[in-house]
């Protein structure tokens, strides 16, 4: 199959980081960072001669974004601006798909080739992709796949010959070979931040790491990690250092320190490049709660500058975590959280609410003394902020074949992929929980542990800088406990008014509606099976 540009001396290449579907629990931390996938596939997209890059993050368009008064980015008005001759839109988050479809459309009317990639697009999303007015769909990692379509498009060559694509030819599904995952991951362009348009990116997310071997059930992420070198990484921060006053950085590996000594060596380098700039630089992680065994590890961390740690706690029941594949016990957990926390490490826990027993497991629990274990799993584990979210059986998982087996999904008719967030219910949960009570309960726990009441705690806070006498035998331990609670009852002061303005939309929304109808199909197509 050939697909052919119209005769111009430059070609225009935008990739879109599609909308969410509605306010979320993420839309705040979205509004200042973005997605590395969408740069990347760009920087190498940018080596092409004859092609012009952007990218355009429809959920971070703080400089002068023109905004659609529906959601996202108004389309038209940048099309008429700069006609983009290929779109590729980012499916990284399948909650977007739908977004992502809606533009494919667009663009499609305005004369525009479209091609789409990431995690979500898998064997069984690939014919639903085909037939939403996507031209071509990337299978594989895309760097070097991007080049390729674009000589292909400019010299009007055949798509067969590139590895890692998805396409209709006479309205049959081609596949073409597999691209194998890139090894060298230094030979790749460092991700340029200039070709994201309209964005003030205040977070600056970064990677060294692709892969995960942790196995979870519910991850799409898999396979033997491949990294980058600390020196390629450190190049990178400096890069971004260059051009932009931000210090915050989001390190966006699945799991900081697969690759133990590297990393130990990454930390090194960074604490030895702060020093040598002289500025404050702060770093945040994804990482295992059993990597508080390495205190070597946790003390490189610290001086490093990496001051808060994303851990997926996933669950205080052991039922549940066993059939996560999760390695560890309730009691284990919170022994290694205290370590966290004696590190003086912020520790961002993240938690699935109502996780579904395998088969064969006779296991039940209400939903009140559910809550009542992750409260006071939280509390004892001091964790400073948390998420808590829905078991979602995402494209592609181990989790959405097995729930898929036992006719335990709702149906994309009645609960569309819009609401693949983690913040609705989307299976029949296991006796004797309903899906309402799942939606209750995460409501609960995130409304309980933030709330809007702690602005007067940190008003209060303030006027007790007076209490750092009594830390007088030590006045840094006394501040870095002030400055603790200080940061913690703002961020739960701002995390209530985003629980509630979530609640508010919630509530107006249809969901629940649909959330009655997807109940009836389903026990429907049970009675039929």
């Amino acid at each position: 199959m050939k697909l052919e540009l119209k005769p111009k001396k430059r070609y225009l290449l935008r990739i879109i980081v599609p909308a969410y579907s509605a306010f979320n629990i993420y839309s705040f931390i979205a509004n200042k960072t973005t997605a590395t996938g969408p740069l990347y596939v760009a920087s190498s997209a940018r080596e092409v001669p004859g092609w012009d890059i952007e990218v355009i993050d429809e959920n971070n368009l703080r400089r002068f974004g023109p905004i659609s008064p529906f959601r996202g980015a108004d389309h038209e008005l940048i099309q008429q601006q700069r006609q983009a001759d290929v779109v590729g839109f980012y499916g990284g988050l399948t909650s977007t798909i739908p977004r992502i479809y809606e533009l494919a459309h667009f663009y499609k009317k305005q004369g525009a080739i479209t091609i789409a990639g990431g995690q979500h697009f898998v064997n069984e999303t690939i014919p639903e992709g085909l037939s939403s007015e996507i031209d071509c769909i990337f299978l594989d990692e895309a760097e070097e796949t991007i080049k390729e379509f674009l000589r292909a498009l400019m010299e009007n060559k055949e798509l067969a010959p590139i590895a890692g694509l998805a396409y209709k030819d006479n309205n049959k599904i081609v596949y073409t070979p597999s691209r194998p995952p890139i090894q060298d991951l230094d030979a790749l362009p460092l991700p340029d931040f200039s070709l994201l348009r309209y964005a003030k990116v205040e977070i600056f997310p970064i990677t060294r790491v692709r892969g995960c071997g942790a196995n979870c059930e519910f991850c799409t992420v898999k396979g033997k990690a491949r990294y980058s070198s600390p020196q390629r990484f450190i190049e990178g921060i400096s890069k971004i250092l260059e051009t932009t006053p931000v210090r915050q950085f989001f390190i966006v590996d699945d799991l900081f320190g697969q690759d133990r000594n590297e990393t130990l060596r990454l930390c090194r380098l960074i604490k030895e490049y702060r020093e040598r700039i002289g500025k404050r630089l702060d770093f945040c992680v994804q990482i295992r709660l059993d990597k508080a065994n390495d205190t070597e590890l946790l003390e490189a961390m610290k001086n490093a500058g990496i001051n808060t740690v994303a851990i997926g706690i996933e669950s205080p029941i052991n039922e549940e975590l066993r059939a996560m594949n999760k390695g560890l016990k309730p009691e284990k957990m919170l022994e290694l959280s205290k370590v966290f926390h004696k590190f003086g490490f912020f520790i961002h826990g993240m938690f699935i609410f109502g996780y579904p027993m395998k088969e064969g497991i006779n296991f039940k629990m209400g939903v009140e003394e559910r809550i009542k274990h992750f409260k006071n799993f939280i509390k004892k584990a001091r964790i400073d902020t948390i998420q808590v979210l829905l078991p979602v059986p995402l494209p592609g998982t181990e989790f959405r074949t097995r729930l898929a087996r036992e006719n335990r999904i709702y149906h994309l008719d009645d609960l569309g992929w819009e609401y693949y967030d983690g913040n609705f219910p989307l299976i029949a949960p296991d006796e004797p929980l309903t899906p309402e009570e799942l939606q209750f309960a995460i409501r609960k726990i995130m409304g309980r542990f933030y709330r809007t009441r702690y602005l007067f705690m940190f008003l209060l806070h303030m006027f007790s800088i007076a209490h750092l006498v009594f830390y007088f035998h030590n006045i840094k331990i006394g501040w870095k406990r002030w400055c603790r609670r200080w940061r913690n009852y703002l961020f739960r002061f701002g995390g209530g008014k985003i629980v509630n303005n979530w609640t508010q939309q919630l509530l107006k929304g249809p969901f629940f509606e649909k959330l009655v109808s997807a109940k009836k199909h389903l026990k429907k197509t049970s009675k039929i099976s």
